[in-house]
């Protein structure tokens, strides 16, 4: 697909700093030997299909050694494993699960939780595909809980060996993804136990089957059959009975048993031992909010092209039929929406340097591992909820052309429903990040003696804790050049958006540091104090990650040379905006932010936005730069040759 001016400078901004990798997904691998298949296939033949690509890209591409230190046999470009990844989430989303299972979470963990040994030994058959995995951490009773799973490795020093047993239905490992049919090996996720003692969860690699398929003795394997969509994935439940591995399958990076029997780890505190663990794998949940983004942007390139050509109805004078997109009901289900993509993907780009920053040691140590893990936790969530949420109203905006399996809105839907709860729920993920926001409040202000003495300093302690890691210098300058929250000059000014939404979030957690108080004092039930506050909680949590974005998109437009490019994108952002603050208007107008009659005055504004940006919403489509082969549809093909 080739891009002339506007769109092409627009797909440069969008691309990022590893935009020369996403070319190269686009023109170097096949697309047709990636895209979805336009029939229903057995599934069976799916599963082969789908192994049959990711061994294709294995073979052919570094997408597997790119995510490894050179230390590991790998490259050290996480940034363009990471982005290759998330090209493919326009493709079969099939294959970029079967992908992120076998090189993102099979190998990350090897990669994360293993040591030289483990690196030399399984590393290569991995990257090549010579050794298939999966990663069996869900239980079926305990999903989100991990610190709380039943499976258990037990140490036998009379035979230097692990024991892994399933003691109940709920320690199955469920839904694990390669384990039905193709994996032979499993990174299971145990509670570890040495000389009677429980060390917490730790990851140990158990055989599952034999080179020729067989399953080994003591390993039960169950097919988790047909699902709501992700065909091609062969996701399976794996219970043991009584398995015995060598003590050197304990991925012991964090955890070790030396060869007199003794437990040893770096970490004293276990529960910080576990988070430390599970930090390692935080590229998982990066790699899910990316295929999101690119499957929404999809589903958007095709309701935005059809809207653009199909008609409907004809003018009063009848001298013409109407362009669904010349709607403004049109334009208000499809371009806030495509707004709102343009930001997320601009802060997922963001967060893939910072995690590409803490991988390399560019950024290292404690606060930066933690920083990056809320951050992904909440881009994830808003992203693939986004994505939930878009694809089904462009099928909607699609009618009965949304609804063919061959327009692919319906595999979409389907494919991508399951990222809102896999790689962490939205609703726990959420949680960790305002659970992280307190964390640092309460690190920047320890006594809250009085309710007088609390709101003396809280502004200034929450003025610590927001921090711009995205275009700081140019946030501040906005803001602080900003005309206020009196009139229409607000809403209109960048300065003047971002300290609506910087204001909300200091505002929510100032009141939810206060209103959680309460669960430290010694007869206080914290349970109950803290499910009173969960939806605060989840607001607070929320308006940050909104804000996040905001500031990455604005630090983007900034960036982006003077000129048409440049000023289509500024009115993006405004759309993005603005939209945001009219979603949340009702909070902005009860705590006084809004008057009455700016928050009526707001949905005009976004109005407007839309219709300024109408003319090119196809050019905004395009600089997706998404290939022809990727959306492909009967959709399109009826249009004419729209590429």
């Amino acid at each position: 697909m080739r891009l002339m001016g506007t769109a092409e400078q627009i797909r440069t901004v969008l691309d990022g700093r590893w935009g020369e990798v996403r070319q190269q997904v686009r023109t170097e691998l096949d697309p047709a030997d990636f895209a979805p298949p336009r029939d229903l296939l057995p599934m069976d033949e799916h599963r082969q299909r789908t192994l049959d690509a990711v061994l294709r890209l294995a073979g052919t591409t570094d997408f597997a050694r790119n995510g490894l230190t050179r230390e590991q046999g790998g490259t050290d470009d996480h940034g363009a494993s990471v982005t290759a990844f998330e090209m493919l989430g326009h493709a079969d989303l099939s294959v970029f699960v079967k992908a992120g299972v076998q090189f993102g979470l099979f190998g990350g963990a090897i990669a994360g939780l293993g040591t030289q040994r483990h690196w030399d030994a399984y590393l290569p058959g991995m990257a090549d595909g010579s050794l298939l995995g999966c990663f069996a951490m869900t239980e079926t009773g305990h999903g989100s809980d991990v610190q709380s799973l039943l499976t258990t490795a037990t140490y036998l020093p009379e035979s230097d060996e692990l024991e892994i047993h399933s003691p109940s239905l709920a320690a199955r490992k469920d839904y694990i993804g390669g384990a039905a049919r193709d994996a032979r090996l499993a990174a299971v996720f145990a509670q570890l136990v040495v000389d009677g003692e429980q060390h917490g969860v730790h990851c140990v690699l158990v055989p599952i089957r034999d080179e020729d398929g067989t399953v080994r003795p003591g390993v039960t394997v169950g097919d988790c059959g047909a699902k709501m969509g992700l065909r091609g994935v062969d996701n399976g439940r794996l219970s043991f009975d009584h398995v015995r591995v060598p003590r050197h399958n304990l991925l012991n990076r964090y955890g070790t048993i030396d060869d007199d029997g003794r437990y040893h780890s770096p970490i004293e505190s276990a529960s910080r031992r576990f988070f430390t663990m599970l930090g390692t794998l935080v590229r998982g949940r990066i790699s899910v909010a990316g295929g999101a983004g690119a499957a929404t942007r999809t589903a958007l390139t095709l309701a935005i092209t059809y809207a653009e050509h199909r008609t409907q109805f004809h003018v009063p004078s009848g001298e013409r039929e109407v362009h669904l997109l010349d709607y403004r009901a049109h334009q208000a289900k499809l371009l806030p929406r495509l707004a709102r993509s343009y930001a997320l993907m601009l802060a997922q780009n963001a967060l893939v340097e910072q995690m590409h920053r803490v991988a390399t040691g560019e950024e290292d140590g404690e606060d930066a591992q933690r920083e990056l893990e809320a951050r992904a936790a909440g881009i994830k969530a808003l992203t693939t909820e986004h994505a939930t949420q878009t694809i089904q109203v462009c099928r909607e905006a699609c009618g009965g052309a949304g609804y063919l399996s061959v327009n692919r809105f319906a595999d979409l839907k389907a494919d991508t429903d399951v990222f809102t709860t896999f790689e962490g729920d939205n609703t726990v993920l959420l949680q960790l990040v305002a659970k992280g926001m307190l964390t640092s409040y309460s690190d920047a202000f320890h006594e809250l003696d009085t309710r007088g003495a609390f709101f003396f300093g809280a502004r200034q302690v929450t003025e610590a804790v927001i921090e711009r890691t995205v275009g700081g210098s140019i946030i501040q300058r906005l803001i602080s050049g900003s005309p206020g929250r009196d009139g229409d000059a607000a809403l209109a000014d960048r300065g003047g958006q971002l300290d609506l939404f910087e204001d909300r979030e200091k505002h929510l957690l100032e009141t939810l540091a206060m209103r959680l108080r309460r669960a430290g004092g010694d007869d206080a039930d914290s349970f109950a104090i803290f499910n009173d506050a969960q939806p605060h909680l989840l607001l607070a949590a929320r308006a940050h990650v909104e804000r996040v974005v905001l500031e990455a998109f604005v630090a983007a437009v900034d960036a982006t040379p003077p000129g048409e490019a440049r000023e289509l994108l500024d009115t993006v952002c405004d759309l993005y905006a603005l939209s945001t603050i009219a979603q949340d208007r009702a909070w902005f107008v009860e705590h006084g932010r809004l008057s009455a009659q700016q928050s009526k005055d707001l949905l005009g504004a976004v109005d407007r936005r839309c219709a300024q940006l109408r003319p090119h919403a196809q050019t905004l489509v395009d600089a997706f730069a998404i290939p022809m082969a990727w959306r492909e549809t009967e959709l399109i093909a009826d249009l004419g040759d729209v590429s």
